[in-house]
């Protein structure tokens, strides 16, 4: 009974991490309702196995490659058209960024995303613990 407990309520992840990501501490926090309209684009360096071939400044990842930020549009263009027409309105692009990535990147990426029109954004992060 144990087991089939755990089976349904374990979800798995869906994208192997390629770069380390410690999101920042906040205080003003909100869960997302529905997680299934949310895609992740994640920013941080590569882990180890990685830095040879990309290095060890902060990188993209999206689903499970490194990308560049021109690919940002054709990332948004294939989320969206795998959702349904009704869901698309609602869907929130999350980003993961290292708490010690430059803000010029994530610049960078907000402005793809605009250009994209992918305006609803999250920017994911933990409960800041008061000493």
């Amino acid at each position: 009974m144990l087991l089939f407990f755990f089976m349904v309520s374990t979800t798995m992840r869906e994208v192997t991490l390629m770069v380390k990501v410690t999101v920042p501490a906040a205080t003003e926090l909100s869960k997302l309702e529905k997680k299934s309209l949310v895609s992740y684009i994640y920013v941080g360096t590569p882990h180890n196995q990685y830095q040879r071939v990309f290095g060890s400044e902060p990188r993209i990842q999206l689903n499970d490659q490194f990308a560049r930020v021109s690919d940002i549009q054709d990332y948004i263009t294939s989320e969206r058209e795998a959702r349904d027409e009704a869901e698309v309105p609602f869907m929130i692009t999350s980003l993961k960024v290292d708490e010690y990535t430059k803000m010029g990147i994530v610049t960078d990426i907000k402005q793809e995303l605009r250009k994209a029109s992918a305006l609803h954004i999250n920017y994911s992060s933990r409960k800041r613990e008061d000493l």
